[in-house]
């Protein structure tokens, strides 16, 4: 928990291609991103955008399907090593384009930047982690209330009429969401350009939402379908949210407190009335308000943190910037657009 990710999932083997950027702060590497995402959609192409749950407005990542490519910020927090270098992974090392003249003289003032930045991120994690273990008590606290056969149940129907596909289903795991230092953020447009027949499960604990999904999830790969599924940023291995099926524009998704849905045409599926009982539910709701309550403010704690940490960082490219060869870096990019 904390800075999750799924970077590892991304690279794949055979006809891809995957290039992984190793570099410093503030050397370009979300600029060179953005610009080849750009050349991609110029083309056509749906692509993806991994942005950076540190500083939401830049890039980790960008994936695009259609041309069987994949171009990640390889570095910390996230580092991704090549597990089979140039036959699967590109290394695409920007610190070439620095200057080491210009950089070494303030060595001391770069790593107490570093230190700092990695301190506050550390610390922000701690909240997070708090938050999400609060998170994870709602959701089992609630549980004890819910009528799971009924629930499981239900979840059979939401598939049943999907024809077999006879093969096997593939899954892409991905957030939709995530604890920045602007509070928390939930990319909605992102199921509204990936479906149109959109179910959602409204259930502020995920204590039912988590049930039914997991049934669908395991019914649709079964099924031979190919999947997105998205798991809850505080517990990114283990609950949930939302799954997409991109090729037939399905979507089924959670409403929660933290992520609203009202979108046009959507069905509702209203979860604590409908799978829980509620008598058993409300002898357990000062514990699940106590830990609403908590969360929130570990929220806005580990915002805080991250907000820091990104002050300490916009000094520390400040240092890289000023070393950059921005010539050599443009001619990079262009090279590597011209080769896709």
């Amino acid at each position: 928990m904390g800075f999750a990710g799924y970077f590892s999932t991304v690279v794949k083997q055979g006809e891809w291609r995957s290039v992984l950027i190793k570099a410093g702060p503030g050397c370009g590497k979300s600029t060179l991103m953005k610009k080849v995402a750009d050349a991609f959609a110029e083309q056509g192409k749906t692509v993806e955008l991994i942005h950076c749950s540190s500083d939401p407005d830049s890039l980790d990542g960008v994936i695009c399907s259609e041309a069987k490519f994949c171009i990640l910020d390889a570095t910390a927090p996230h580092t991704l090593e090549p597990q089979y270098p140039v036959a699967v992974e590109e290394v695409l090392p920007l610190f070439q384009y620095m200057r080491s003249e210009i950089l070494r003289p303030h060595q001391s003032e770069v790593v107490g930047y570093f230190n700092q930045c990695k301190i506050l991120q550390e610390r922000a994690v701690r909240y997070i982690t708090a938050a999400g273990s609060l998170i994870m008590d709602s959701m089992r606290t609630a549980a004890m209330s819910v009528n799971i056969p009924k629930a499981e149940k239900y979840a059979k129907t939401l598939v049943q009429k999907m024809p077999n596909l006879n093969k096997c289903g593939q899954e892409e795991i991905r957030l939709l969401s995530a604890i920045t230092l602007r509070g928390p953020l939930f990319y909605k447009d992102t199921i509204e350009k990936l479906a149109k027949d959109i179910v959602v499960l409204h259930d502020d604990y995920g204590a039912v939402s988590s049930i039914i999904l997991r049934s669908v999830r395991t019914a649709l790969l079964e099924k031979g379908y190919d999947i997105i599924t998205c798991y809850c940023a505080m517990a990114p291995y283990e609950k949930i949210e939302h799954i997409f099926v991109p090729a037939l524009g399905k979507a089924w998704c959670t409403s929660n407190a933290t992520h609203t849905l009202q979108l046009p045409k959507q069905k509702n599926i209203h979860c604590l009335a409908r799978f829980c009982n509620l008598d058993s539910l409300n002898l357990r709701k000062k514990r699940l308000q106590f830990n609403k309550k908590a969360t929130r403010e570990l929220f806005a704690q580990a915002s805080l943190l991250q907000a820091e940490a990104k002050a300490a960082h916009d000094k520390l490219e400040t240092y890289y910037v000023a070393a950059l060869d921005t010539t050599g870096i443009n001619e990079a990019t262009q090279r590597l657009i011209q080769s896709l």
